[in-house]
C-alpha cells in the first residue's frame, strides 16, 4: 500500500460525511450572500436600475481580487500546516462579515457610506469563505486515491450543488416572509455552525511540504509539462465563473425587469430563486451521471460535453426577452446539465496530476485562475448588462465556453494521434 493509499484508508466514514456536510454549508453561505445582494442593494441601499449591473458586478469583482491572494497563499499554507485550521478560521472570519452586512445602512449612514460598509463586509465574507471551500476541495483530494477519486469528488460536488439548490429553492423565499435582514443574518449562523463542525470532525491526512515559500515555479513547471493540467486550468478560467455569473445576473434580470411589469421585488426574487434552484437541482441530480460518464469515458470527454451543453444554454438565453416567460427554463436546463461536468472534471484532472505534498498549492493556483475568470466575465458582464441588455452577459460567457470545448477537443485528438488513447477506461492518464 502506498503512502497516499495508507492515508486515505485511515479516513473514517464520519469524517467523509463531515466533509460532505461542510461542502453543502459552505456553498449555502456563499450562494446566499450572492443571491441576497441584488435585493439588498435595490431595496435597502436604493441602487438604481441604470447602475445596477456595474455596482453588483463591482462588489463581486472586489471580493474576487482579494481571493486571488487568499487562494495563492492559503493553498501553500495548507500544505505546510494542514487544511483544518484554515477551514475553521475561515468560517469564523466569514461570520464577522455576515453580521456587518445587514447593519451597513446604520454603520455607514448615507447611501454612499452604507455602500462602502457593505463592500467591506463582502470583502470580509469573501476572505472567510475563500479560505474554506478550496481547502474542502483539497481535503476531498487528500481523502481519495486514484480508484475512489471520481466518486469522492463527485459526492463533494453533489453536496455543493445541494447547497446551491437549497438556497434558491428554499432560503430565498425567506425575504418575502421574514425580511431581508433576517435572511442575511442567517448566513452568520451557517458559518458559525461550519466552524464548529470542521473543528470537531475533520482531520488532516496529507503529507506536509518542505517548501518555505509559495512554489510558483514548481506549479508552473507542472502546468507547462502536462497538457491535461493546462486544460484543467483553462477550464477554470472560463467556467468557474458560470455559477456565480448565473446567480448574480439572473437575479438582477428578474428584480429589475419586475419594475417594468409591475411585479413586487420580493416576488421577483422568489421566482428567480426558484429558477436558479431548479438549476441547482439539475446540477445536483446530474452529478452522479457525470461521475459514471467520467469513469467510463474520461475526464477530457466530460469537459468537452459539459462546456458544449453550457455554451448552448447560455447562447439560447440571448433570445429571451422576458425572464418570467416559461421559455427560459429550456436554456437554464442546458446550462445546468453542462455545469456539473465543467465543475467536477477539471478539479479531478488537477488532483490527478498534482504531487500529494503540493496539492494545496496546485489547487490554489487552479483557483487563482478561476478568480481571474470571474473578475473578467463578471466585470464585462456587468457593463454588457447595463449597456446592451440583460441577455448579453450570458451570450458572452457562452462563447467563452465554446472556446474551451474546442481546445479540449483538439487536445483529445492530439492524444489519439499520439497513441495515448485519451481518457479510455482503465487508462485515465493519471500520473
Amino acid at each position: 500500500m502506498t503512502r497516499v493509499d495508507a492515508a486515505t484508508a485511515e479516513v473514517e466514514a464520519h469524517q467523509r460525511n463531515a466533509l460532505y456536510l461542510l461542502s453543502a454549508l459552505c456553498m449555502v453561505f456563499m450562494t446566499l450572500v450572492v443571491a441576497i445582494q441584488p435585493l439588498f442593494l435595490r431595496n435597502v441601499l436604493n441602487i438604481s436600475f441604470e447602475t445596477a449591473g456595474a455596482v453588483n458586478a463591482n462588489v463581486q469583482v472586489v471580493t474576487e481580487v482579494l481571493d486571488l491572494f487568499i487562494f495563492a497563499y492559503l493553498g501553500y499554507l495548507s500544505d505546510r500546516i494542514g487544511r483544518v485550521r484554515i477551514i475553521v478560521a475561515g468560517f469564523l472570519v466569514a461570520t464577522v462579515g455576515a453580521v456587518i452586512a445587514p447593519l451597513s445602512p446604520w454603520i455607514g449612514g448615507a447611501s454612499v457610506g452604507a455602500l462602502v460598509v457593505y463592500y467591506v463586509s463582502r470583502v470580509v465574507m469573501s476572505a472567510g469563505s475563500g479560505a474554506v471551500w478550496p481547502q474542502l476541495s483539497a481535503l476531498a483530494g487528500d481523502f481519495s486515491d486514484e480508484g475512489s477519486r471520481a466518486r469522492l469528488m463527485s459526492n463533494t460536488a453533489f453536496m455543493m450543488a445541494f447547497g446551491v439548490t437549497l438556497v434558491y429553492a428554499v432560503l430565498m423565499q425567506i425575504p418575502g416572509h421574514a425580511g431581508i435582514a433576517v435572511t442575511m443574518l442567517l448566513t452568520a449562523g451557517i458559518s458559525l455552525a461550519g466552524a464548529w463542525l470542521a473543528r470537531k470532525f475533520l482531520v488532516d491526512v496529507a503529507p506536509r511540504t518542505c517548501e518555505t515559500s509559495i512554489p510558483w515555479r514548481a506549479v508552473w513547471d507542472l502546468v507547462r509539462a502536462e497538457p491535461r493540467l493546462r486544460l484543467a486550468f483553462a477550464s477554470s478560467l472560463f467556467a468557474r465563473s458560470d455559477m456565480v455569473f448565473v446567480g448574480l445576473f439572473l437575479m438582477l434580470w428578474f428584480i429589475y425587469f419586475a419594475d417594468l411589469i409591475k411585479v413586487g421585488q420580493a416576488e421577483a426574487a422568489a421566482k428567480a430563486g426558484m429558477l436558479i434552484g431548479l438549476m441547482g437541482a439539475v446540477v445536483m441530480l446530474s452529478i452522479p451521471v457525470w461521475r459514471s460518464f467520467i469513469e467510463r469515458f474520461g475526464r477530457i470527454q466530460a469537459v468537452i460535453l459539459g462546456m458544449m451543453l453550457s455554451a448552448l444554454g447560455f447562447i439560447m438565453l440571448g433570445f429571451v426577452v422576458n425572464p418570467f416567460d416559461w421559455f427560459i427554463v429550456l436554456p437554464i436546463l442546458l446550462v445546468s446539465a453542462g455545469q456539473a461536468g465543467c465543475f467536477v472534471a477539471p478539479q479531478i484532472l488537477t488532483v490527478d496530476h498534482a504531487p500529494r505534498d503540493l496539492l494545496g498549492s496546485v489547487l490554489g493556483a487552479f483557483n487563482v485562475v478561476g478568480c481571474l475568470g470571474i473578475i473578467f466575465f463578471v466585470q464585462i458582464g456587468g457593463f454588457l448588462f447595463d449597456y446592451i441588455g440583460p441577455p448579453a452577459p450570458f451570450v458572452f460567457t457562452g462563447v467563452g465556453n465554446l472556446i474551451i470545448s474546442a481546445y479540449a477537443l483538439r487536445l483529445l485528438k492530439r492524444e489519439a494521434r499520439g497513441g495515448n488513447g485519451g481518457d479510455a477506461p482503465g487508462d485515465d492518464g493519471v500520473a
